[in-house]
């Protein structure tokens, strides 16, 4: 029995669901698959799936074999690429996830670039606003928003990530302008939300921090349409800086409550490239980074306005 075939064939097993799908994706006969399986459970013993003629389902052995055998499978994986990059320019296929909105305002225009002088790169970019899981879906780097709650990825900080409330000039001029968060029930807020119900936002000054239940007649789950509902004046709207900075700076909108910060705030989150450990030794990945890095500067292009407003 070739362990390294098995292994690659009781993974593909359980990943696509089936042995039909794993034997199109690895391009052998399901009968093939089979017997790599029947082999690999008479070596150690243990049934590691429940088979029948429309699903597998994995035991409870088979369950913890699959974790060891996907960490294997993915650190020799690793091994080879750190390898065949050290030879030469960084080069090969780049898998990237990032949210949809910063994905297309800030990552997106500078790809060609990227391109150009990376010619030897290939990249595969994902986007959702779903949070990926890096070693099932094969991803080499994930750009993540906010707090990062990951122990067992690397994490690199990209930018910092700031919120801020604004609306539009036509907007404050209508309604007058909030000078304490208790205001903000006063108004119409434009809430970013999956969920039905009343939102809360936080806000803190001084180590004071102030909840505010807000209300309004707009819910979305794509902030770029509520952005352009606030521009066109129809509330206040709570968003972070990469998505407004650049409409403050040209005056769509207007900055409402500079001196409260809403939580979490800039220190306890920031824009994060994640990856898992065995990445951590890829050229083509670093460079990646580092360009985004370079691209977005320090501060960031999109905090410019508000830090030139303090």
């Amino acid at each position: 029995m070739d362990r390294f075939a098995a292994l690659s064939a009781f993974v593909a097993v359980v990943e696509q669901g089936g042995f039909a799908p794993a034997a199109r994706r690895l391009g052998v006969a399901p009968s093939s698959l089979t017997r790599q399986l029947n082999a690999l459970e008479e070596h150690l013993g243990a049934r590691l799936m429940n088979r029948s003629t429309r699903s597998v389902t994995l035991t409870e052995e088979g369950n913890q074999y699959y974790q060891d055998a996907r960490r294997i499978l993915e650190e020799l994986e690793g091994a080879d690429r750190t390898v065949s990059e050290l030879s030469g320019p960084p080069s090969g296929l780049l898998r990237v996830a990032m949210p949809v909105a910063f994905g297309r305002l800030h990552v997106g225009p500078v790809l060609p670039e990227f391109l150009r002088v990376y010619p030897n790169i290939q990249l595969d970019i994902r986007l959702s606003d779903t949070v990926a899981d890096l070693a099932l879906e094969r991803i080499d780097v994930a750009i993540r928003l906010g707090p990062m709650a990951s122990p067992d990825l690397i994490a690199r900080k990209l930018a910092p990530h700031c919120r801020v409330i604004c609306a539009s000039p036509d907007y404050l001029g209508q309604h007058g302008v909030p000078t304490k968060p208790a205001d903000l029930t006063q108004h119409n807020c434009l809430q970013f939300e999956y969920l039905t119900g009343n939102s809360t936002w936080i806000l803190t000054r001084e180590g004071k921090s102030e909840k505010v239940r807000v209300s309004g007649n707009l819910r979305a789950n794509g902030s770029e349409l509520l952005r352009e509902a606030a521009i066109g004046g129809a509330g206040l709207l709570l968003m972070p800086t990469w998505l407004v900075g650049e409409d403050m700076a040209a005056g769509r909108l207007m900055w409402v409550l500079e001196d409260w910060v809403p939580t979490p705030s800039a220190s306890e989150g920031a824009i994060w490239a994640a990856y898992l450990p065995n990445r951590r030794g890829s050229k083509k990945l670093l460079c990646f980074l580092d360009f985004l890095e370079q691209h977005f500067g320090t501060p960031p292009y999109w905090d410019r306005y508000t830090q030139t407003t303090h």
